[in-house]
C-alpha cells in the first residue's frame, strides 16, 4: 500500500495520508492551498520550498535574486529557508508576518535613514493598509509641501537638499556646463537665477553684464575673448596665441578697428588675404592675383621677396633667371602655369611641332640656340659603325626628324640596286653590318631553314632569289622549283626528286623506296 501512495497510482489514498501527518492548518491566507501539499512542497527536496515560495511572491523573490530591499538583505539569504522566518501550519489566526516596528533595522531596507528621517515617526511614510515595500523613497513625493521651487527642479531634492536640515542645501555648480570661478563663486544665486529660474539660463557674458559693456556692442558679446572671471576690469587678450593670424611687422602695431570694422570679434573671411586692406596699394591692378603675401611681407610692402626655386616647383635657372615675371604669368601670377617649354616656346619650335612637346630631351634652359644635346641611343636606331661618323643632315632631310625611315633600303637604296635589285628584301642587316657596307657574312644553315649541302654551297644567291621581294623572304623548298628543267621524267616519277637524287650531283641516282 504504502509503495502505491509513494508512486502516485491512487490520489486520494495519498492526499488521505498527507492530512493525516499535516503539523496543523494553514494560515488564512494559504487557506486554499491547504487542498495540494504541492504547493508550497516538493518530495524528498526541502530546498525547493523556496522556489515555490517566490513563484507566488514574486516582488520578495525579486529582492532575493537581485539583493536588494529587505529580503535580499537578510543574512544568509542564499541558504535560509522562507519558513524559517514565516512558519505556517500553526493554525488560521496566526500572523506569520511578525514585524517589530520598533526594533526594525531599516539600514537593512532599500533606503537607511539618515539625519532628521531617524526621528520620523513610521506611519507618516507607511501609510495604513499600505505595504511596507510601497513608502515613497523620492524626496519630493514627501517634501512636496515644502518644495520653495514649486517643482519647477524636480523632484530629486537632494541634489541641493541633505537629510541632516531641509533648510541647509548645497549644490555642486562643478556640475554643470556653467562651472562657477572666481568671482563667480561669490555671487548669490538670484542673481543670475530670476524668479528661480534654474532651466535654460543664459550662460553668455552680456546676459548679466551688459551694463558693464563700455564699448556699447561694438566689440560684440563675446565677452570672455578679452576679459576674464577674475575680475572685469581685468583684460587679456593675445592675437597671436587666441586666432589663426599672428601680428608680425607693422601690423603689431595697427589698430584693431583698422581691421574689424565692426563687430571686433566677428570672424573676417579670408583673413590672411593681404587684398582685403591693401587693395589701393596694389601696384600690379590686380594682375598678379590677391596673395601679396608670396612677395610682400608685414615688415615693409615696398620690399619684395619671392625665391622662385624654394616657393614652387619650377626653379628658374639659365636664361630663365633674367625673364620678367609677365613673359609668363600674363593673367594671374598665382594661377597654374604649364611646366613644359612648349607653353612659352611654341612660336620658337623649328619642327614644327613633329617632333612632339617635350624640347628639354635636346635643348636646355642654358640657351635655345645652343649646343643642342640628344643621345641617338635612346632611340629606336642606335648609331653604330659608320652610323656613328655621318651628320644629322644625311639621314634626316628635313626637322621631322621621327619621320625619317629607320630601315636599311631607306638609305641604301642606291647600294641595293647595284647588287640586289631588291631580291634579297630590305632587311640588310641580316648580311650587312653598320661597321662596313661591304663587309657582310650570312650563314644560310643557321638562320634558314634550308641549310645549303653538296652542290647548293657556294652558289650566288641570286640563282634562287630571283624575284624582287617586298618584306619577309619566302621561297618553297622542293626540288623541281629550281630544277623543273632538269627533270628527265617530264614529272612522270612527281616532285620529290630527294628520293632519288642527292645534292651532291644530279646523275648520282640511289633509289630509296618508301
Amino acid at each position: 500500500m504504502g509503495c502505491a501512495w509513494a508512486s502516485g497510482a491512487s490520489a486520494a489514498p495519498l492526499e488521505r495520508f498527507e492530512r493525516l501527518v499535516m503539523p496543523g492548518k494553514l494560515t488564512q491566507g494559504h487557506a486554499k492551498l491547504e487542498k495540494d501539499c504541492n504547493n508550497c512542497h516538493k518530495s524528498f527536496e526541502k530546498g525547493a520550498q523556496n522556489k515555490l515560495c517566490a513563484d507566488c511572491h514574486k516582488e520578495a523573490g525579486k529582492d532575493v535574486r537581485e539583493q536588494t530591499g529587505f529580503h535580499g538583505k537578510v543574512q544568509d539569504v542564499k541558504t535560509l529557508l522562507c519558513s524559517a522566518c514565516h512558519p505556517d501550519h500553526r493554525g488560521r489566526e496566526e500572523n506569520i508576518m511578525p514585524m517589530d516596528v520598533d526594533n526594525f533595522d531599516h539600514d537593512k531596507s532599500d533606503f537607511p535613514l539618515r539625519g532628521t528621517h531617524e526621528r520620523v515617526v513610521c506611519n507618516e511614510c507607511h501609510k495604513a493598509g499600505q505595504l511596507y515595500r510601497k513608502a515613497q523613497s523620492v524626496c519630493g513625493e514627501c517634501h512636496k509641501n515644502d518644495d520653495a521651487h514649486n517643482g519647477r527642479l524636480g523632484k530629486d531634492c537632494a541634489q541641493c537638499h541633505t537629510q541632516l536640515v531641509w533648510g541647509m542645501s548645497r549644490y555642486d555648480h562643478e556640475k554643470t556646463k556653467f562651472p562657477l570661478k572666481n568671482t563667480h563663486r561669490s555671487v548669490a544665486c538670484a542673481a543670475c537665477h530670476v524668479n528661480q529660474r534654474y532651466k535654460n539660463t543664459p550662460k553668455g557674458c552680456v546676459t548679466c553684464h551688459f551694463s558693464n559693456d563700455i564699448h556699447e556692442e561694438k566689440n560684440g558679446t563675446k565677452c570672455q575673448e578679452c576679459h576674464t572671471e577674475n575680475g572685469w576690469a581685468l583684460v587679456k587678450f593675445d592675437h597671436d596665441k587666441d586666432t589663426k593670424y599672428l601680428l608680425e611687422g607693422r601690423h603689431a602695431t595697427v589698430e584693431c578697428q583698422s581691421c574689424h570694422k565692426g563687430d571686433v570679434y566677428k570672424k573676417i573671411n579670408n583673413h590672411k588675404s593681404c587684398n582685403i586692406c591693401h587693395k589701393l596699394e596694389d601696384a600690379h591692378n590686380a594682375l598678379f592675383g590677391e596673395k601679396c603675401e608670396a612677395c610682400h611681407v608685414p615688415k615693409s610692402w615696398s620690399r619684395p621677396v619671392f625665391n622662385h626655386t624654394t616657393k614652387t616647383k619650377y626653379p628658374l635657372q639659365g636664361k630663365h633667371r633674367d625673364v620678367a615675371c609677365n613673359i609668363c604669368h600674363r593673367g594671374d601670377v598665382y594661377a597654374k602655369l604649364e611646366k613644359t617649354c612648349i607653353g612659352c616656346h611654341r612660336k620658337d619650335d623649328a619642327h614644327l611641332n613633329q617632333e612632339g612637346e617635350k624640347c628639354d630631351k635636346c635643348h636646355d634652359e642654358s640657351g635655345w640656340d645652343n649646343k643642342v644635346i640628344f643621345d641617338h641611343g635612346l632611340t629606336r636606331f642606335p648609331l653604330l659603325g659608320a652610323h656613328t661618323t655621318i651628320t644629322c643632315e644625311d639621314c634626316h632631310f628635313s626637322t621631322a626628324f621621327k619621320s625619317t625611315e629607320f630601315k636599311c633600303g631607306a638609305c641604301h637604296e642606291a647600294d641595293d640596286a647595284k647588287s640586289h635589285k631588291k631580291r634579297l628584301g630590305q632587311n640588310c642587316g641580316l648580311c650587312h653590318a653598320s661597321a662596313n657596307w661591304k663587309a657582310w657574312l650570312f650563314n644560310h644553315d643557321k638562320q634558314t631553314e634550308y641549310p645549303l649541302t653538296g652542290k647548293h654551297k657556294g652558289l650566288n644567291c641570286h640563282s634562287c632569289h630571283k624575284e624582287p621581294v617586298k618584306d619577309k623572304i619566302k621561297l618553297g623548298k622542293a626540288c623541281i622549283i629550281c630544277h623543273e628543267s632538269d627533270d628527265i621524267h617530264h614529272g612522270s616519277f612527281g616532285h620529290n626528286c630527294e628520293r632519288c637524287h642527292n645534292t651532291e650531283s644530279f646523275k648520282q641516282v640511289q633509289l630509296q623506296h618508301r
